[in-house]
């Protein structure tokens, strides 16, 4: 089958389409014949060989399609049948054909989305109901701020934020181009990274360096700063455990990667969520296709900044 593989660890221009072998779904997975896979930031990660991958490797973390193949023990889906899924477990959605366990998958019958939009819930949605109900466990009337917020996961993460119930809903931007696409995202305020806003009882830092700190300073007595990203590529950011607990504040971090391999089940169900929320017109996605043979152009574009909303390659 057709593929794009990473073969060595380097910039955009290492991705190489390929000729690989067709995975079989092995017990309590799926195989899913791909339609669209989402284009995200964790995969730049993989391919500059800042998270361990065996090479060649072939990247993409979510997928929409159709099922091909059930595997041994897999009930209540069906072959033919229209799905999105999260593949981040093992990636391989760079392809025509990929494997991922069954409760991964979201069947989208009844629903009426584009496999092109379905491509593009799995991760970024799905991570923004996750990060704020079941890791900073949102309060109704509380107050969020979200970095990157005309990014993929930030340009859910106010939504999902305003569903959850939250009061004030701020977005955080790298640059003035992206105030406006923010805000049409549901944000109620959008400022500048280096504006440095405060009050907040929940921050969701996918930035890191300066955004970090600075994040923590903004929380309230009893706020939560969620860590789930290191997008500018700065060095870490220590946090002393003593000024935690003189300030009543909280640090914690999320991976969609090791919660999903941790707890598929509960993944699952977010994503089911999620997708049931972007049918219902709840959330609202800005997709934009480009072609698998131009999944280095994702990456430059999203390793630039650029992006706003998702990018999704056609594969079918």
């Amino acid at each position: 089958m057709r593929a794009i593989t990473i073969p060595e660890f380097g910039g955009a221009d290492v991705l190489l389409a390929a000729e690989v072998k067709i995975p079989e779904p092995g017990p309590g997975q799926v195989a899913i014949d791909v339609a669209y896979a989402g284009a995200n930031f964790a995969e730049i990660l993989y391919r500059q060989g800042l998270a361990a991958v065996p090479l060649p490797f072939v990247p993409g973390i979510e997928v929409s399609g159709r099922i091909r193949a059930l595997g041994p023990g897999v009930t209540g889906l069906r072959v033919g049948q229209p799905v999105a899924a999260l593949t981040i477990v093992d990636s391989g959605g760079y392809a025509e054909v990929v494997t991922t366990s069954a409760e991964l998958v979201a069947p989208l019958d009844g629903f009426d989305l584009g496999l092109n939009v379905a491509a593009a819930i799995p991760s970024n949605s799905t991570t923004a109901f996750l990060v704020l109900d079941r890791v900073a466990r949102i309060a109704p009337g509380e107050s969020v701020l979200a970095h990157a917020a005309a990014g993929g996961v930030g340009s859910q993460l106010g939504q999902a934020a305003r569903l959850l119930g939250a009061g004030r809903v701020v977005g955080a931007v790298g640059n003035t181009t992206k105030i406006e696409i923010a805000k049409s995202f549901g944000y109620q305020e959008v400022v500048l990274r280096d504006q440095h806003p405060s009050g907040f009882d929940i921050v969701v830092d996918m930035v890191g360096g300066t955004a970090r700190r600075t994040g923590l300073d903004a929380l309230n007595p009893m706020g939560r700063l969620i860590v789930m990203g290191n997008a500018s590529g700065a060095d870490d950011v220590g946090i002393s455990a003593n000024e935690l607990w003189l300030s009543n504040k909280t640090v914690s971090g999320f991976n969609l990667a090791a919660f999903s391999a941790a707890f598929p089940e509960e993944a699952g169900r977010a994503l089911r969520r999620a997708v049931a929320a972007v049918a219902a017109g709840d959330l609202r996605l800005r997709v934009e296709e480009l072609t698998l043979e131009q999944a280095a152009e994702a990456h430059r574009r999203i390793e630039s900044g650029t992006t706003t909303g998702k990018l999704v390659l056609k594969v079918a």
